[in-house]
């Protein structure tokens, strides 16, 4: 069962922490996401044949890399991607398999993330994103990140820069207006396909009514109370993309 469809928010939250703790260790997480995911979706658990691991927190441009990646290649290429799982990353390095780690700045996942899943307290969230890119930082010299809004500007160096670092030999995304409104399109054929319409809370693109819905997210976020973890999260934020400011 979808955790979505749980009948109260305290259990969805109990849920929610359990599946943050298990996702950083690989014995654990990953023999569960093969029997999840295994037997209904293709390619989402990293095995020995996979080409590429594409991943990173919620909201973090998991789906518009996917499909601007499959977009751009001239043949079927096997991803692993959408685990939200640091255990994934850290199982893909341990296998030599190259491995592109999307970051999105704390502030701006944890918000769009908490739209999607408003039962979900801002704690939460941002604790479970600072566990996610903890476990991922020992292992960052054998990946390549990529912020966010890299990802949704210029995807082609970031897959140049995957290939560079692999050896690898994909074809790069042309980051033009038109190649992002197919990938657009897609993405919503995808969601509505999942839900029966274009769900704006869930899609995975650009939504005006969405960022309506940050402000009182966004002051919630903003708390006292989150100070330290907010701070963990600024550190964590640097480390794995140096070049790029929090604003």
């Amino acid at each position: 069962m979808n955790r979505k469809d749980l009948p109260t928010r305290s259990l969805r939250r109990l849920v929610y922490s359990t599946r943050s703790a298990l996702s950083v260790h690989p014995a654990l997480f990953l023999p569960f996401a093969r029997r999840k995911y295994g037997g209904s979706v293709d390619d989402r658990v990293v095995e020995a044949d996979t080409e590429l691991v594409i991943e990173g927190f919620q909201r973090s441009g998991n789906t518009f890399a996917v499909v601007a990646f499959e977009a751009a290649q001239q043949r079927p290429v096997k991803i692993a991607h959408h685990m939200h799982a640091a255990a994934q990353i850290v199982a893909a390095v341990k296998m030599g398999v190259p491995t592109l780690v999307l970051v999105r700045d704390p502030e701006g996942s944890v918000l769009s993330h908490l739209v999607r899943e408003p039962w979900v307290t801002v704690g939460q969230a941002l604790a479970s994103w600072v566990r996610f890119y903890e476990h991922v930082v020992p292992w960052r010299d054998g990946v390549v990140t990529a912020a966010f809004d890299q990802v949704t500007t210029d995807f082609g160096a970031v897959i140049r820069d995957v290939n560079e670092r692999f050896a690898t030999g994909f074809a790069e995304f042309e980051h033009t207006d038109t190649n992002v409104e197919r990938c657009f399109s897609v993405i919503e054929q995808r969601n509505h396909a999942r839900y029966g319409s274009v769900r704006e809370q869930m899609i995975a693109r650009p939504s005006a009514e969405r960022e309506a819905l940050k402000a009182d997210v966004r002051r919630r976020f903003e708390d006292e109370r989150l100070a330290g973890l907010r701070g963990r999260a600024a550190d964590v934020f640097q480390a794995l993309v140096p070049s790029t400011s929090l604003s």
